[in-house]
């Protein structure tokens, strides 16, 4: 059964009639069902790490919507939290970390090995959900790339431009290397046991990859993501790994190559036609619906969900938005774009 499932086939170089379509943060917070179960679990924190309700906000857009892959609900921070730094969420304001800024405070995050007992609730999450899902539905796992990581426990919260991140970059680069090595191993080892747990596909999110400039974007974000790749392809050959280097422009030609990675998901930032040309030419791609039409919805939305599925008609490709959609968003307007991607758009 596994084979048969439309974004495993995608993945694998397949060019389908009908792209298989998930969307970027699917289970969240334009959902009321979403709202009510994270009332019920009390604080974001406590509802990624009980797994019944993990798994529950999960399955809530599937059994809505149908997607063709769930992804399992989580945090990209549960890892630095996981590695020995203080998170938490302030209300309206998003997240808040302990910042690592020396070598004493790198030195004293635990080693990778000690994640686990931290993210084990994530792993159970997983497996909850590679038993309730529809047969038809793929599960992805994920994890966010040690550079967008690195710029929360630098600078201790989301920044406009990663600045406090740069800045270290800059003054101590080889404290600032250990960081990304860090990361980067415990990356691979929560991503491997995410598949151990029944994961079927891994996503990893770069989403601050845009402001890297020159050979940094080499270094610290394609080179990250292309070790943790080859690791996981080591470990799981089977398993397919879609990367998501947000704002890397005409960069993301030639990404297929450079990360090993099986898909190439990318923002709005490019147009699927430019896409088609220099990205799917190397294998399948994923996106790149403007996450703004969930709100606007109309005829607008209507024709650019048809428009992306005919620029990529000729290859291998996974419909989604060119980021995660908004708490804003109209669940009609989901519902609208499903229906245009299926009606053969």
């Amino acid at each position: 059964m596994t084979q048969q499932k439309t974004i495993l086939r995608a993945l694998a170089g397949e060019t389908l009639a009908t792209p298989p379509i998930w969307m970027m943060r699917q289970a969240g917070r334009y959902l009321p069902e979403y709202k009510a179960t994270r009332a019920q679990a009390g604080d974001f924190l406590s509802l990624c790490y009980n797994s019944e309700l993990a798994a529950e906000v999960t399955l809530q857009p599937i059994r809505r919507y149908g997607f063709d892959a769930a992804i399992v609900f989580a945090d990209i921070l549960l890892l630095p939290q996981a590695l020995g730094a203080d998170l938490w969420f302030v209300t309206g304001e998003g997240p808040r970390l302990s910042t690592i800024t020396t070598a004493d405070e790198l030195a004293a995050l635990k080693p990778v090995e000690a994640i686990h007992d931290t993210l084990n609730p994530v792993y159970e999450t997983v497996k909850i959900l590679s038993r309730e899902l529809p047969q038809e539905t793929a599960l992805i796992g994920f994890a966010g790339a040690p550079w967008t990581v690195a710029t929360y426990m630098i600078a201790g919260q989301g920044t406009p431009a990663q600045g406090p991140a740069h800045a270290l970059k800059a003054e101590n680069r080889p404290l600032f290397e250990g960081i990304i090595n860090l990361l980067t191993e415990s990356t691979i080892a929560y991503l491997s046991r995410q598949i151990d747990a029944g994961a079927e596909v891994i996503k990893i999110f770069d989403s601050w990859a845009g402001s890297l400039e020159g050979d940094d974007f080499t270094e610290f974000s394609v080179k990250p993501m292309a070790r943790i790749t080859a690791a996981l392809k080591e470990r799981h050959p089977d398993v397919p790994v879609i990367v998501f280097a947000r704002g890397a422009g005409p960069r993301f030609a030639g990404m297929h190559a450079a990360t090993g990675a099986a898909c190439i998901a990318i923002d709005e930032g490019v147009t699927a036609e430019w896409a088609a040309e220099h990205v799917q030419k190397d294998g399948c791609v994923q996106g790149n619906l403007a996450s703004s039409h969930m709100v606007t919805g109309g005829q607008t939305l209507i024709d650019e969900t048809r428009r992306i599925c005919r620029a990529f008609s000729k290859g291998p490709h996974i419909f989604n938005l060119g980021h995660g959609i908004t708490p804003d968003a109209d669940p009609t307007n989901v519902q609208l774009m499903i229906d245009t991607v299926r009606s053969g758009a």
